[in-house]
C-alpha cells in the first residue's frame, strides 16, 4: 500500500536530481568566466573539469552510499543525500570564487550517489517480474529532466546568473521535507547486512561483482554499452555543427527531441515490449538495434535522418533497463545497494572516458592531421563497442553458469518459459 507513495518519490527524486543539473547547464560557463574573470577559453576548461569532477566524485563514492543503504536502510541516505544537495547549491548560489564552486561541484559528486540507493529502493519494492519496468523510472526521469531542465534554467538564467542554483537548492530541500512525510523505508531489518569498507569503495565494490559469473559478464556489456552512449553524447552537437551545419536552435531541439523518445520508450512502450520478448532477449535486440543507430548517425546527410533513427535508439535505452534488472535478479536482498552502488561508479567511470576519447576521436578525424575527414568518427567507434557489449552479453547468457545463477536469483523470465 505504502510502495506507489514511495515509487513516486523515487521518481521525484530522480526528477528533481536532474532538473537540478540541468538549471545549471545554461548558465554556468557564463558564470564561470564572470566570477574568475578569466577569458571565455579559460573558462571552458574550467568548466569542462568541473563536470569531470562530478563524475570522479560519483565514482568513488556510489559505491559507499549503496553499502551504507544496505546497513542502514534506503530512506535516511537518500534524505541525507538531498538535504546536503540542497546545501550544495546553496554554496555554489553564493560562491565568490572558483574554489567554491569547485566545493560545491565535489559535494554535488559525492551526493550523486544517492541513484544506487534509489536504485536499490526500486528492486527492494519490485517484484521480480516487474523490476525492468520499474527501473525505467530512472531512465524516464532522465529524459524529462533532460527536457525541462536546460529550458527552465535558461527562463531562470535571465533574472540573474546564480537564479537557477537558488532555484535548484529550493527544489532539493522541498524534496527532502517531502519525503520526510511520505517516503516509507523499504528494506527489513532481516535483510540488512553488515557495513564492509571492502565493499563500500569503488575497487572493492567491482571486484564483488566478480563473485557471480553472469553478474560479471552482464556488468562488461553494460560498461561498454554506456561508454559508446558516452562517446554519442559528448560529441552531439560538435557532429551535428561540423556535419550539418546546425546551431543552437536546432542542436536544442534534436537534444529535447531525444529526451522525449526516451521517455517515450521508457514510461510506455517498455511496459508493452518487455513482457512480451522478456529482458534476456529485450537486451540483446537493444544492443543489436544500437549497433544500426550509431551507425546511422554517423552516416546521416540530412537532418530529417537524425529525426528518422532516434525510434530505432530507444529500442537501446529499454535494453539498458532490462539489463539492470536481469543483474538485480542474481544477487540476494541484502546486496542490492552494494549491487547498484558498483553499477553507478562503473557508469561514472565511463562517464568520465568517455567524453574524453569521444572528443578526441572527433578532434582527430576533423584535423588537418587525419588521413580522412570522418565527422562520425566516434559514433562508428560507438558502434564497435555495441558489437563488443552484443557479444559479451550473449557469452554471458549462454555460458555454464547462467542457468544456476538464474536459479539462485529465483528470477524466471516469462518470455523464455512459453
Amino acid at each position: 500500500m505504502k510502495r506507489p507513495s514511495g515509487l513516486g518519490f523515487i521518481f521525484l527524486t530522480l526528477l528533481i536530481d536532474i532538473l537540478g543539473g540541468g538549471l545549471l547547464f545554461p548558465v554556468l560557463p557564463k558564470f564561470i568566466a564572470s566570477i574568475s574573470h578569466l577569458s571565455p577559453g579559460d573558462a571552458s576548461r574550467h568548466y569542462g573539469l568541473l563536470l569531470s569532477l562530478y563524475g570522479a566524485m560519483q565514482f568513488l563514492f556510489a559505491p559507499l552510499f549503496g553499502s551504507l543503504s544496505d546497513r542502514l536502510g534506503r530512506r535516511p541516505v537518500l534524505l541525507i543525500s538531498l538535504f546536503v544537495t540542497g546545501i550544495d547549491y546553496l554554496i555554489m548560489a553564493v560562491a565568490p570564487n572558483l574554489t567554491w564552486l569547485y566545493v560545491g561541484r565535489i559535494l554535488s559528486g559525492i551526493t550523486g550517489g544517492s541513484i544506487t540507493a534509489a536504485s536499490a529502493y526500486i528492486a527492494d519494492v519490485s517484484p521480480p517480474e516487474k523490476r525492468s519496468q520499474n527501473f525505467g523510472l530512472i531512465g524516464a526521469a532522465f529524459g524529462l529532466g533532460f527536457i525541462i531542465g536546460p529550458a527552465l534554467g535558461g527562463v531562470l538564467g535571465a533574472w540573474g546568473e546564480r537564479v537557477p542554483f537558488w532555484g535548484a537548492a529550493g527544489l532539493s530541500l522541498a524534496n527532502v521535507l517531502y519525503g520526510w512525510l511520505v517516503l516509507p523505508e523499504s528494506l527489513s531489518a532481516e535483510n540488512r547486512r553488515a557495513f564492509s569498507w571492502k565493499d563500500a569503495n569503488p575497487v572493492g565494490s567491482l571486484r564483488m561483482l566478480g563473485k557471480y559469473p553472469v553478474v560479471w559478464g552482464l556488468t562488461g556489456a553494460l560498461a561498454a554499452s554506456n561508454l559508446a552512449m558516452h562517446f554519442l553524447s559528448s560529441t552531439w552537437v560538435l557532429y551535428m555543427t561540423s556535419r550539418l551545419g546546425w546551431g543552437v536552435r536546432e542542436n536544442g531541439l534534436s537534444l529535447a527531441a531525444f529526451g522525449v523518445v526516451a521517455l517515450i520508450y521508457q514510461l510506455g512502450l517498455a511496459r508493452v515490449l518487455l513482457p512480451w520478448l522478456g529482458e534476456r532477449r529485450m537486451m540483446l535486440t537493444g544492443l543489436a538495434f544500437g549497433v544500426a543507430e550509431y551507425l546511422l548517425y554517423g552516416l546521416a546527410s540530412a537532418g530529417w535522418m537524425i529525426y528518422a533513427v532516434m525510434p530505432i535508439g530507444g529500442l537501446g535505452v529499454v535494453s539498458g533497463q532490462a539489463t539492470q534488472g536481469l543483474l538485480s535478479h542474481q544477487v540476494g536482498a541484502d546486496e542490492q545497494g552494494a549491487l547498484q552502488g558498483a553499477l553507478a561508479s562503473l557508469t561514472s567511470l565511463t562517464g568520465i572516458v568517455g567524453p574524453v576519447l569521444g572528443t578526441s576521436l572527433f578532434a582527430y578525424f576533423t584535423g588537418p592531421d587525419a588521413p580522412a575527414e570522418v565527422p562520425g568518427a566516434a559514433f562508428f567507434a560507438a558502434a564497435g563497442l555495441n558489437v563488443v557489449a552484443l557479444l559479451i552479453a550473449l557469452r554471458a547468457l549462454s555460458g555454464p553458469n547462467a542457468a544456476g545463477q538464474k536459479k539462485i536469483s529465483g528470477s524466471i523470465d516469462a518470455a523464455e518459459c512459453a
